[in-house]
């Protein structure tokens, strides 16, 4: 009789990960935690789980792990790959490893190519024999992603063509699972480590893969590398500091983290010695009053990335936040910890309406539509003096300007490239900043004011709502073509 096998998935959409929960006759393993394994160790009890052994699959670029969190709250034992350099106590994992939890056998296959040491994780019954010993299910981490396969050029340029070969390589030994295997990646749609789009399912199978995936299914070498570098966008500033972190071991916590409130005179005084203040309320309300110099990243999924790409990592922050606040202090700090932002010094209470209450001073802009902006170039081009045209500025990622197309005139310049191109915009004109819904934008827009910079931001629609026609650029060579 074929053991039960119960898993339970945990997405992250922001970082566009999943984490996963199986179990078998009242053992657990958490494959790919994130730091806040207290959300996976809680569902584990719901279920009357014992977590007996946490799972990596490769040493993670985008998020901090939460094996450390896990192995303190439970005992549970750490099994890695032996080749990522660990320098806590684990047990290292290599091709054709076994760990069994309650009746499931897992078997480690080495499928290098996202990072060198990448292990996926092979999930069958632990008595079988023959043909029933076929794995029903393959944690493929990094390695083959739904509609997609993970990236090979986060490590640099000098380990790109051999990580790519690998990961053709790896991909192929994938495929030649059975079909009915159950795919079950950590990254996914959403997630900058994967090579293209990711389809919006987490889960699929190896035969829907093959069928779909036409990364999986490149016939050749050269036809994987153009698929797997042929449409990368640029990832996140803190990725550079999560694998140096995660092989030391991130510092244990032992739950969440709590924030103070400051009131408006003790907020003031923390941002006059230079903490950052990131402000995470809506577009519209951050246009209409804000603290001058504050920075504009909605809580939305993608808000502690953009924190990542911006503040300077290891940089104290603090917040003003949205209604209610209780919930968007829990959100906020969440995702922070995951990236290792660890020192937010406070939060405003009483918000905008305190300050301002104080005495302190405010700053705001202007906000239009995209079809303002329309109306407004087209009212130029028909004859308005020169220099009446607006001053456009496309915030939006290089492959976005390739793949959508770009509006004509419009500069050009990524939201997290701003900080160091300012010098390339004027002083002398209002700046229409947009992107493709508004969200990056609205850091572009606060960048820009808190620089003294006339701004105004598109709020609602971007360059694919365009009223005009918009401009195709030539497409641009794969990376290390």
């Amino acid at each position: 009789m074929s053991p039960t096998m119960d898993l339970e998935l945990f997405v992250t959409p922001g970082l566009g990960d999943t984490s996963y929960l199986i179990a078998s006759g009242g053992e657990a393993a958490l494959v790919d935690p994130q730091r806040d394994a207290w959300r996976f160790l809680d569902a584990a009890a719901a279920h009357g789980w014992r977590v007996v052994r946490v799972l990596e699959t490769h040493v993670h670029n985008d998020y901090l792990s939460g094996a450390l969190e896990t192995a303190a709250a439970t005992g549970a034992e750490i099994v890695a790959p032996a080749r990522g350099g660990y320098e806590f106590a684990h047990r290292p994992a290599d091709e054709g490893d076994v760990v069994e939890v309650g009746g499931l056998r897992l078997t480690a296959m080495a499928t290098p190519g996202h990072t060198p040491e990448h292990l996926s994780w092979l999930v069958g019954d632990a008595d079988a024999s023959g043909d029933d010993a076929a794995p029903v299910a393959a944690f493929t981490g990094g390695s083959l992603l739904v509609g997609s396969a993970g990236r090979t050029d986060l490590l640099g340029p000098t380990l790109l063509p051999a990580l790519t070969a690998d990961q053709f390589r790896s991909l192929r030994r994938l495929a030649a699972l059975p079909d009915t295997t159950r795919v079950l990646p950590t990254h996914g749609s959403g997630s900058f480590c994967s090579a293209g789009p990711a389809a919006s399912s987490r889960t699929s199978t190896i035969g829907q893969e093959r069928l779909t995936n036409a990364a999986f299914g490149a016939e050749g070498e050269g036809e994987f590398r153009s698929l797997a570098l042929g449409s990368l966008g640029r990832y996140p500033a803190y990725y550079r500091h999560m694998a140096g972190l995660n092989r030391r071991g991130p510092r244990v916590l032992g739950g969440p983290p709590t924030v103070l409130g400051l009131d408006a005179a003790d907020f003031a005084a923390t941002a006059g010695r230079g903490t950052p203040v990131i402000d995470a309320r809506s577009r519209r309300a951050f246009a209409d009053t804000h603290i001058p110099g504050s920075l504009n990243i909605e809580l939305n999924e993608s808000f502690a990335s953009y924190v990542g790409w911006l503040v300077p990592f290891g940089s104290p922050i603090l917040l003003v936040l949205p209604e209610p606040v209780v919930d968007a202090r829990r959100e906020a700090l969440d995702q922070l910890l995951r990236i290792g932002y660890e020192r937010v010094l406070g939060w405003l209470e009483g918000g905008l309406e305190a300050w301002a209450a104080a005495g302190r001073p405010t700053s705001s802009y202007d906000t239009l539509t995209i079809a303002d902006l329309g109306r407004e170039v087209a009212e130029a081009e028909g004859g308005a003096a020169v220099g009446a045209e607006p001053y456009l500025l496309d915030v939006r990622q290089p492959m976005e300007w390739r793949d959508d197309g770009v509006i004509p005139d419009a500069e050009r310049i990524f939201v997290a490239d701003l900080p160091d191109r300012l010098a390339d915009l004027p002083r002398d004109r209002p700046i229409s900043v947009f992107c493709k819904s508004g969200a990056r934008a609205a850091i572009a827009a606060s960048l820009l004011d808190g620089a003294g910079f006339d701004v105004r931001l598109v709020g609602r629609g971007g360059a694919p709502t365009w009223p005009g026609e918009l401009e195709r650029l030539a497409p641009a060579d794969p990376v290390g073509g």
